[in-house]
């Protein structure tokens, strides 16, 4: 079933109705929410001088999150996006290559200070910090927030063969 909106335009003569179907009305709302979604961007970039760099590296991949200090996410980037396919997403060259691109991102924001956040226990951690400094960012402090299990999950059942 389709949704119609009704128009009425009124002439000195006959009356006219202008239909629109739901894909033109779909189309008019996703301007209105982007022109306001690139509203509270800007309002929000022009106000921020401090940001966070969360370091997620795993066995996988290194994944770099440039937020403010309340938690929006103004930037991010990954090896994988960078053009590293497969084991070499893994790498400490493809980390500090994918760490080398997050700090060009918040010269560009205009972020002087940050603090580095590294989770994950893969080989692109410190690589990564590593990059972040040579760039000439002023780095506040560095943390390692890894998650460690407090005895975990039930192990599986022993294998019998």
């Amino acid at each position: 079933m389709r949704i119609l909106a009704l128009i009425r335009v009124f002439t000195m003569g006959k009356k006219r109705i202008i239909t629109k179907t739901e894909e033109e009305l779909l189309k008019e709302k996703e301007k209105v929410e982007t022109a306001l979604k690139r509203e509270i961007k800007a309002k929000i970039l022009q106000k921020v001088k401090e940001g966070r760099i969360y370091i997620s590296s795993s066995y996988n991949n290194t994944i770099l999150t440039l937020a403010d200090l309340r938690g929006r996410v103004l930037a991010w980037t990954s090896a994988g996006l960078l053009g590293f396919k497969g084991t070499k997403k893994a790498t400490p060259f493809a980390a500090s290559r994918v760490a080398e691109a997050m700090a060009q991102a918040a010269k560009k924001l205009g972020i002087e200070k940050i603090e580095i956040l590294v989770k994950g226990i893969g080989s692109g951690r410190e690589s990564a910090v590593r990059s972040l400094a040579t760039r000439g960012l002023n780095i506040v402090s560095i943390k390692d927030i890894t998650s460690i299990p407090h005895n975990g999950c039930r192990p599986p059942k022993a294998r019998r063969v």
